[in-house]
């Protein structure tokens, strides 16, 4: 009788431990990850549950998924690949997190820059791969609205993802480059160092987060997502964002 007293009792002591200790696994595309690590911070703080965060381009994030990779979340940068994972029955509770906007940048510009300056000369034009990056497929959107694709094909330098194009550009290696504007805010570079892409050049930059597993913190976490205090937070960071439900 004691002994199944004990065992009881260790049970109550293991049983919520062992449920804390696992962790959330979440995949989010590259030019959110600064954010959720902010969000899964005060998720942590408030719940006591700890996330996991790896970090990709939307196409590399999507392509390890179908493959098995065992997330619980996943946060794109594009409605697409949401919606394939949706359709193939892979996700649900899908829904619009963020609206992201493009920016071209060039630190060492002394004036303001404007769409002007793609016509004048320079060496290389940073962009993200525009078959994994959204925010790359955007800028050839923005390229071929300005008829200036054919003419720069030579002089592109394709990052993996949108962090790596910033890093291209912020080291200076490369003059000129497309990325997010929450990167630029989060650097607190110069305005006039940027031109913030008309809206009518390029898609709809509406980034989707979908649950991938049934664990209920999933759809926590989401739900915490949708908070006010947290749409706050993903405005403060640069984005716009979708009408609250």
């Amino acid at each position: 009788m004691q002994k199944k007293y004990l065992w009881a009792v260790c049970l109550w002591l293991i049983g919520p431990w062992s449920l804390s200790a696992t962790p959330l696994h979440i995949a989010v595309a590259s030019n959110f990850s600064d954010v959720l690590q902010q969000i899964a911070q005060q998720f942590a703080a408030e719940t006591g549950q700890p996330v996991k965060i790896s970090s990709a381009s939307t196409g590399k994030l999507y392509a390890q998924i179908t493959h098995g990779a065992p997330f619980d979340v996943f946060f794109a940068a594009d409605s697409d690949y949401p919606q394939r994972l949706e359709q193939a029955h892979l996700a649900h509770n899908r829904f619009t997190y963020a609206i992201g906007q493009l920016v071209l940048w060039s630190p060492n510009s002394t004036t303001q820059i404007t769409a002007e300056r793609l016509k004048q000369p320079f060496d290389h034009l940073a962009i993200a791969n525009p078959k994994l990056a959204p925010y790359g497929l955007a800028a050839q959107q923005v390229l071929n609205q300005l008829a200036l694709w054919p003419s720069v094909q030579n002089r592109l330098v394709r990052g993996e993802n949108i962090a790596q194009t910033f890093q291209f550009v912020h080291s200076g290696n490369v003059p000129l480059g497309f990325v997010a504007y929450a990167q630029i805010k989060q650097a607190n570079i110069p305005a006039q160092h940027c031109w913030q892409v008309p809206q009518n050049l390029y898609s709809p930059i509406a980034q989707q987060a979908v649950q991938l597993s049934q664990q209920p913190l999933a759809a926590e976490f989401l739900a915490f997502v949708r908070t006010p205090a947290m749409r706050k937070l993903i405005a403060d960071h640069g984005y716009r964002l979708p009408h609250a439900d």
